[in-house]
């Protein structure tokens, strides 16, 4: 069994923080301050939805721009500015209300953090490989799910209303952008020049497309309970019922354990089979409030998708690097383009959905058949080889 050593853990350390201002902090904060915002008038559901929809596009623009960074220079400055550009981003949010700069504010924040999100882990990762510690990467998730309990304690504890709301948000994502910045660039520096680039050759073919599809329907699966769950709640459950903000506490405790339980379920299973069996828990937590509207069903599909959305990345993420660990950066571009692409289609399908009269609770269901659809495909997918990694010293 792997141990952190120090180096080690200030490299997952880096990418971890890099997670918690740009993906936790700059991007989930948005759900458990959306019914907030709601009340507060600032936007309707159906304005609510857009801005999700601006932000996802603009996380799929920003793993596509990942590809042609994913070389020496990009690593150690694009990685860097991307980062401090998003909590920027974030902090813009707390000095307008108009919907129009807003959804521009969403789009840029979506960009940077795509870049961010391949980039940062696909960095650690290749940092881990070159000494014989892959197993370790999917620590670096832990980020995002002490980030969501942080982002989730200054939304309940913020004494102001509408844009102000964000004000706590960005004034920790800031320092935190900084500090990783650095490390980030550090690491960058430290890779090898064999491994800072990607080799050629095809990144599509009969070994990486079944993993590619089940990707392309985690997408989709994930981002409507990470979204509208608190709505949902709030569709489901009388007024003062602690699950209205309690749901989002749930989702984030469940994420903040998963990456180091699916991190061990990987290693004990093998990455494709602890993937298998990721995909029917997602699917099952994505399909409760459907199948259980009220408290059991919010509860549950909090559990559930907040303890598996992140091992679905981790995992994706190591498997496809063992099935190509000549192509790692690039496949981790790719893998994200199509879930950012295939996020896109939540938020446009609620506001379309539950401005044709039906409701929030109804429109899970169709969460419930793309996560089916990345089952599916994940049986499909071949068993990798021994992971190809260049020896260096090994994290001990």
């Amino acid at each position: 069994m792997l141990k952190l050593d120090r180096d080690c853990f200030q490299a997952i350390l880096a990418a971890a923080l890099a997670l918690v201002a740009v993906h936790a902090l700059g991007r989930f904060a948005y759900t458990p301050l959306l019914p907030l915002l709601l009340d507060d008038g600032l936007f309707s559901l159906a304005q609510g939805a857009q801005l999700a929809t601006w932000n996802y596009l603009g996380y799929l623009l920003g793993a596509l721009l990942a590809l042609p960074m994913a070389s020496p220079r990009g690593l150690r400055l694009g990685l860097p500015v991307a980062l401090l550009f998003n909590a920027g981003l974030t902090l813009a949010q707390v000095f307008t209300r108009d919907i129009d700069m807003l959804a521009f504010l969403r789009l840029s924040n979506g960009i940077s953090n795509g870049v961010v999100f391949v980039l940062a882990p696909a960095l650690v990762l290749e940092w881990l490989a070159v000494r014989q510690a892959t197993a370790l990467s999917g620590l670096v998730y832990l980020g995002l799910g002490g980030g969501m309990l942080l982002c989730g304690a200054l939304v309940v504890l913020t004494p102001w209303q509408g844009p102000l709301r964000w004000l706590p948000i960005a004034l920790v994502a800031l320092p935190l952008a900084l500090i990783s910045a650095g490390m980030l660039r550090r690491l960058a520096q430290q890779l090898p020049a064999s491994t800072q680039a990607s080799a050629p050759g095809r990144l599509i073919d009969r070994r990486s497309l079944p993993l590619l599809l089940a990707y392309l329907g985690a997408g989709l699966g994930y981002i409507l309970p990470l979204t509208f769950l608190p709505a949902l709640a709030r569709e489901q459950l009388p007024p003062g019922h602690p699950l209205l903000i309690g749901n989002w506490w749930w989702t984030a405790l469940a994420c903040l354990i998963s990456a180091t339980l699916w991190n061990r379920v990987g290693a004990w299973l093998g990455d494709r089979r602890a993937l298998q069996v990721n995909y029917v828990l997602q699917l099952l937590g994505t399909a409760l409030p459907v199948l259980l509207p009220g408290p059991v069903g919010v509860l549950g599909s909090a559990v559930l998708v907040g303890g598996t959305f992140l091992g679905t990345v981790l995992l994706t993420q190591r498997l496809a690097r063992a099935l190509k660990p000549s192509q790692g950066p690039r496949l981790a571009a790719l893998l994200i383009s199509l879930y950012g692409g295939s996020q896109l289609v939540g938020p446009w399908f609620v506001e379309h959905w539950t401005a044709a009269g039906h409701s929030l609770t109804s429109s899970f269901s169709i969460g419930a058949l793309a996560l089916l659809w990345s089952l599916f495909w994940t049986w499909r997918a071949p068993t990798p080889d021994s992971p190809n990694e260049r020896k260096l010293a090994p994290c001990s």
